[in-house]
């Protein structure tokens, strides 16, 4: 496990990630992840802290509404959120990181336009798990 720094684009949000070095990247095809191109990594409640910059977080549900997307108010730029896959972790948008203590950045695909049926093939929930 290493520590990431990250920020959204303005640096009114600053956090702390604790995370594989070999990083899995979940791209996926849901209408907001689409749209926004947030291709991210997931990590435990536990392994994320959040420096600076509640105050400047606004949030976005829709359908669910168990996602929770958070937003920064400055700049509009998602760093992390509370995907509906995972809602005991957080995604982190791995292009709002500094990825040099990386060893590997792997990109996977994962289909959210058909959320039920993929969820029942895939192992994503494993990643909010603090034992992976």
């Amino acid at each position: 496990m290493v520590r990431y720094q990250g920020a959204c684009h303005c640096k009114a949000i600053i956090f702390e990630v604790e995370a594989p070095s070999d990083l899995v990247v979940f791209k996926c095809n849901c209408s907001i992840c689409h749209i926004k191109q947030n291709h991210h990594f997931i990590i435990p409640e536990s392994a994320f802290t959040l420096i600076s910059g509640s105050e400047e977080l606004t949030e976005y549900r829709f359908n669910t509404k168990v996602a929770v997307h958070l937003f920064c108010k400055i700049c509009g730029v998602q760093s992390f959120y509370r995907p509906r896959s995972n809602p005991d972790g957080f995604g982190i948008n791995i292009y709002s990181i500094d990825t040099s203590p990386a060893s590997s950045i792997t990109f996977t695909t994962f289909d959210g336009q058909n959320w039920e049926s993929t969820m029942e093939n895939s192992d994503i929930k494993k990643y909010s798990q603090s034992n992976i």
